[in-house]
């Protein structure tokens, strides 16, 4: 199968940036509202919903490695599947074990969804432009994601006041909308993902050996943390006749070889080691402008209700801003780099946090928490791109998966610890505290910028077609 051109792979990616997360936007607030409304106290509903957090956790490398030998296409289907299910069986439950069943479901979903859709891009790109960057079209996406998201929030927002179907609670529009609109998005996936069967991978044709060749002498003579070469992966030759079951099974005893390289990649590769550490700081951030900020703004206004009332235009407004974020990223890594572009979001991003905490107003807060927000999405594209230049095609969604899991367990770690700050000290203190720590995390990205500098002028970068 010939594999899309970098313009409608870039095309495919964007609308299925739309088609995945504006549903997401719809119920970014209502998920944790139905099942209190349905009789769970807030402890349950919270804990019911944890559940997927567990479940991404556990299943978030084994999964990539499953698609980092099996394709990136077969996990896009099966986890746009998922996602139905999981929207049908939240949308019916009235217990908690049935939003226990249906957060394990999305769990699931979430696992199987983390990183296959970038990988499949980027490995499509560099079909036709090997080796080439790719911040501008993931800053591209994160402009789309936070739009509409952004979008879906407030559109949720006027589904639930508009209540047209009064035998229905106001909170079950916005869901039933969600699980129609994800099956749409598995359509889009089936119709629109085409990929090229997986095989070693080295590049065929004449040039072939002129790539070996330049891996081998980069291998030889670039130093300590140069991505090692992994195994190749088996060609779809030794697969063929065996039918999808046998690609399956195949596929499913690869999967452990694939984590095992995955993670022998970060311990051997010191750039990708101290990129990955920069989740742990980033997500102690993220609790604070996520997790704090509403939190903070019903102290200031005085109660939950007049917080919640105010957090969710804000929380809309916060995606509107983190899309302008991503797309400053764009303008920004062709004149400063990709590396110091993160360096310097992420400094901004870390300090804004601890603005939210001096904050003594309402508006300060709110304020504080878009600029925040922001520069939350300006880290991203940067980000990704730096994890992209450290990961093969063969093992690039277990590389992007490991991030995402560090980032859930810190996450997981740092809202109680934070929590616990608040009640000995105060909200302000445990926010100014985990936004003191999130800025350090800027020093991670240190051996990164090194490697550009070293690297600088021989990695192509996407222009024409792609970067427009």
């Amino acid at each position: 199968m010939t594999p899309l051109t970098p313009r409608r792979a870039r095309q495919v990616f964007l609308l299925l940036t739309l088609t995945r997360w504006f549903p997401v936007g719809l119920v970014v607030t209502v998920t944790t509202l139905l099942p209190i409304e349905r009789g769970l106290s807030v402890p349950q509903a919270l804990t019911a919903l944890s559940v997927g957090g567990f479940v991404v956790f556990a299943l978030e490398l084994p999964t990539a490695g499953l698609a980092d030998s099996l394709g990136r296409r077969p996990m896009l289907v099966a986890a746009a599947v998922l996602q139905v299910a999981a929207a049908v069986v939240f949308l019916t439950a009235q217990s908690f074990w049935a939003f226990a069943l249906a957060a394990a479901v999305t769990g699931i979903f979430r696992a199987l969804d983390s990183g296959p859709l970038e990988a499949w891009f980027v490995d499509t790109v560099h079909a036709t432009e090997p080796g080439a960057d790719v911040d501008r079209p993931l800053a591209a996406q994160g402009t789309v994601m936070g739009v509409v998201i952004a979008a879906g929030a407030l559109v949720s927002g006027a589904l639930v006041w508009w209540h047209p179907v009064t035998a229905w609670s106001a909170l079950v529009l916005p869901y039933a909308v969600y699980a129609v609109l994800a099956v749409v998005h598995l359509v889009a996936v089936v119709v629109l993902v085409r990929e090229v069967p997986r095989t070693a991978a080295h590049p065929a044709g004449p040039d072939a050996a002129a790539h070996v060749a330049d891996a081998a002498a980069d291998a030889g003579t670039a130093g300590p943390g140069v991505t090692p070469a992994l195994p190749p992966a088996p060609s779809s030759g030794t697969q063929g006749g065996r039918g999808v079951a046998g690609r399956v099974l195949d596929s499913a005893r690869q999967a452990p070889g694939v984590v095992r390289d995955g993670l022998r990649l970060a311990r051997d590769n010191r750039v990708l080691r101290w990129l990955l550490l920069v989740e742990v700081f980033w997500s102690v951030g993220m609790v604070i402008f996520e997790t704090f900020q509403p939190i903070r703004l019903s102290e200031l206004l005085g109660g939950t209700q007049a917080g919640a009332a105010v957090s969710g235009p804000a929380a809309a407004a916060g995606w509107a801003v983190f899309a302008g974020g991503a797309a400053l990223t764009g303008l920004a890594t062709p004149r400063l780099g990709v590396a110091r572009t993160a360096i310097i979001a992420r400094v901004l991003n870390g300090l804004g946090t601890v603005w939210m905490g001096l904050a003594l107003g309402p508006v300060g807060l709110i304020a504080a928490y878009l600029v925040t927000y922001g520069l939350h999405g300006a880290c991203g594209p940067a980000y990704q791109a730096l994890l992209h230049r450290e990961a093969e095609s063969r093992n690039r969604t277990t590389v992007l998966s490991m991030a995402s899991m560090l980032s859930f367990a810190a996450y997981s770690l740092a809202a109680p610890a934070l929590g616990w700050t608040a009640g000995l000290l105060s909200t302000q203190a445990a926010m100014i505290i985990g936004g003191v720590f999130s800025t350090v995390g800027a020093l991670c990205f240190l051996p990164a910028l090194r490697r550009e500098r070293l690297l600088s002028g021989r990695t192509p970068r996407l222009s024409g077609t792609l970067a427009g």
